[in-house]
């Protein structure tokens, strides 16, 4: 396997969460508590892990501030802070959309599409825990999306 298959794989949700992909069984019923269970746990231990790399990054920031005397020096040290931040705001957004995602497992929402209704699917949420559209309004959406950016 290929270094950079590798690395997406160890940082997916599932490897998170420490977990092997859900295998259905025959006549299982779509988004039943043991499937339910699986996706949980998936969420909450990303979450859990993204919550963390926040902490991680203020005591950093606390740690690393240095008043260099030269201005490449603090430039250099400012804008790797940007960038830091500029990640944990990305990730803050994710956060929050897991929590939405956790609202729906909770309403018995979770698993089915926004728009049709359709049964998102047990691999497609393996792959994006927090996807909320089934693969064709997905396809559909990002069509009407580039049609509107032209």
């Amino acid at each position: 396997m290929s270094d950079n298959k590798k690395d997406l794989i160890e940082l997916s949700p599932l490897a998170i969460a420490g977990l092997k992909p859900y295998e259905v069984q025959p006549g299982e019923e779509y988004m039943n508590d043991k499937q339910k269970a699986h996706f949980r746990k998936i969420l909450e231990s990303w979450r859990d892990q993204l919550m963390t790399e926040v902490s991680n990054t203020v005591d950093h920031m606390n740690d690393e501030t240095t008043n260099f005397p030269d201005d490449i020096d603090r430039a250099a040290q400012e804008e790797e802070f940007s960038l830091e931040l500029r990640i944990r705001d990305r990730e803050r957004k994710l956060v929050k959309k897991i929590e939405k995602t956790i609202r729906k497992l909770d309403s018995d929402d979770y698993g089915y599409c926004d728009d049709c209704g359709e049964e998102i699917g047990i691999k497609r949420l393996e792959a994006r825990p927090t996807a909320d559209l089934c693969i064709n309004c997905k396809h559909l959406a990002e069509i009407k999306e580039k049609q509107g950016a032209k």
